[in-house]
């Protein structure tokens, strides 16, 4: 017999300014059962979330909750009203629990926030840090959390990976953290158009399912001979057209990364001189053995790195380590106490200012963009509509006269980076450009950075979006230890000689964590794989031939319409099956050149 839920809600109707924001929805969470919630901007996601933890209440419809089970959730803005930090952790805790504050010191130093701190004194980010102890120190039952991982170092993101992993309760949580959400949900609740699709697989499933429901719903449509919905029509287009897109910018990242290895390969050369006939234009920053320290701390040791024209290079690191500090160096900001720097001749810098300083509250978005002056923007010298270049970034034509405070913290974060992206530059330098981003605006500004001409410097936890962006990774270990890898998050890992493993909180139950196995060669089943690719590529290029053929036919509609909507059909599935191998063709070519370097 089946358990009960411990959490459910049946026909839930909510409305938002006069409209459905989603209609008879139901959905069930049991213990054990690790859901991610996904959707598209503005489907309601964080309703959902406040709804399930009892913080709003549904217009129509019931929510339940089994008897006895102890439900904590990630509050967004939470009122912290004691006098010291571990006091508040502490405060919803039984009197029994409350003896062991060991338990709430732990989940802090796990965060990274003294229980000492004066919660009126936290910025945002330790405010947010803060909540995510409380809501789990107490074992709940049920956890609902929404984007834990914002402002969260790796090896914190690590540690809460670990921690949710062996969570023995029901968990839902929303987060545009791709490799976050892989690792822990094992279902997904899919929130779309006003209802809930489940999937009993975690999120590395999703979006081949979502294209397969956009698909299914077309066919459908077609077979009815009914006219497609314009939204379903979008979507999905807008789902295939971004695969075959990302196609071809994963083969133009691949070739980065190999002019990148070679740069590198030459910075560790004893001569790192550039030909004078070869710096002009091309080399951006030069910098031999630099070193920093403060009150005596080195920050940065004798690092040394060639970043060329074109270079897309990420920065990662715990908090503290010394991020900000190389970043300032590298720019030019900040004097080394040693060693030397050397910035490339017409550099144009552009730097995202993650505290949003650059934005007037009182203006509206509109203005922001045009300076005040007339309805067009001049974007990367092209001349643009403002209207338009809004849309670009998912914004609605009723918003382009609404003031910047209106706005949602993501929605400044996209007009920010709006406005950035608008200006001349050949150097942007984006300070953890992903956070208060979700999914659909982090598609968006990967298209929009990986078309970027210039050269990027990139902080970020995020390891997807650094793995699909960047052509080199800068690991700041601390006490100025420093190094350079090709390829994104996920190659630095293999490349490390001894990746150190985020430290659990103390006084806490340890879960050991996934290390990368060490590997000189594809395993069996991928080689078997890699070897069939090139024959199924061929074959499928040999019926997309013959389709083509046969379409191309000007009777052959006339003679049999039946016929050619069937090929028409069949030529469509071939396509998308071409592309989806050549992906996992250059997937798996990738793997091997990087674990089988040729000599």
């Amino acid at each position: 017999m089946a358990l009960p839920p411990l959490l459910a809600l049946k026909e839930g109707f909510v409305t938002f300014g006069g409209r459905p924001l989603f209609t008879g929805v139901s959905l069930q969470v049991g213990r054990g059962e690790k859901c991610c919630l996904v959707g598209r901007n503005g489907s309601g996601k964080s309703t959902l979330l406040k709804i399930l933890s009892g913080e709003q209440q549904l217009d129509s419809g019931e929510r339940f909750l089994q008897p006895g089970i102890r439900l904590a959730a990630l509050a967004q803005n939470p009122s912290m009203d004691a006098a010291t930090v571990l006091d508040w952790v502490t405060e919803g805790l039984d009197q029994d629990e409350r003896h062991q504050r060991y338990r709430a010191e732990a989940m802090l130093d796990a965060v990274g926030v003294a229980g000492e701190r004066k919660p009126a004194l936290l910025s945002g980010g330790e405010g947010r840090r803060v909540a995510l102890a409380r809501a789990l120190v107490g074992e709940p039952d049920a956890l609902l959390l929404d984007e834990p991982t914002n402002h969260l170092d790796l090896p914190t993101i690590q540690w809460l990976e670990d921690w949710l992993t062996g969570f023995s309760g029901a968990l839902v949580v929303i987060s545009h953290d791709r490799a976050f959400l892989s690792r822990v949900s094992r279902q997904t609740l899919w929130l779309d158009r006003g209802r809930v699709r489940r999937l009993e697989q975690g999120f590395s499933g999703f979006e081949a399912w979502q294209e397969d429901v956009y698909a299914a719903e077309e066919n459908e449509l077609a077979r009815q001979d009914k006219r497609l919905e314009a939204e379903t029509h979008w979507l999905h287009r807008g789902v295939t057209a971004r695969r075959k897109r990302n196609m071809g910018r994963l083969r133009a990242l691949q070739a980065l990364r190999r002019d990148k290895a070679q740069h590198i390969k030459v910075q560790g050369s004893i001569k790192l001189a550039v030909e004078t006939g070869e710096n002009s234009g091309k080399l951006v920053i030069e910098a031999k053995q630099l070193s920093k320290s403060f009150a005596g701390q080195p920050i940065v040791s004798g690092f040394s790195t060639r970043i060329m024209r074109g270079d897309r290079v990420g920065l990662i690191g715990p908090n503290g380590a010394g991020k900000t500090t190389l970043l300032s160096l590298l720019t030019g900001k900040l004097a080394p106490d040693s060693g030397s720097l050397r910035l490339g001749t017409n550099l144009t810098m552009a730097m995202l200012d993650q505290h949003r300083s650059q934005l007037d509250p009182e203006a509206t978005v509109w203005q922001t963009l045009t300076d005040g002056a007339g309805d067009s923007i001049t974007v990367q010298g092209v001349q643009r509509h403002v209207m338009g270049y809004l849309r670009e970034f998912l914004f609605e034509d009723r918003q382009a006269h609404a003031p910047v405070k209106s706005l949602s913290g993501g929605e400044r974060h996209r007009l920010l980076l709006a406005k950035l992206l608008a200006k001349p530059s050949n150097l942007l330098v984006l300070d953890e450009p992903t956070n208060d981003l979700d999914m659909d605006s982090l598609d968006l500004l990967q298209e929009a950075l990986a078309d970027y001409d210039g050269t990027l410097l990139v902080v970020s936890h995020d390891r997807d979006f650094l793995d699909r962006l960047v052509t080199s990774v800068i690991v700041v270990e601390g006490a100025g230890r420093i190094a350079e890898y090709v390829g994104g998050y996920s190659d630095s890992l293999r490349q490390r000689p001894n990746p150190a493993p985020p430290a659990p909180p103390k006084a806490m139950p340890t879960i050991k964590a996934d290390r990368p196995r060490t590997a000189s060669r594809l395993a069996y089943l991928e080689q078997r794989e890699l070897d069939a690719l090139p024959g199924k590529l061929e074959q499928l290029q040999t019926e997309i031939g013959r389709f083509e053929e046969k379409l191309a036919d000007p009777q052959f509609y006339g003679r049999d319409p039946d016929g050619f909507a069937q090929t028409s059909r069949q030529l469509e599935t071939a396509r998308l099956s071409l592309t989806s191998l050549e992906e996992r063709w250059l997937e798996l070519e990738m793997k091997r050149e990087t674990l089988e370097p040729s000599p």
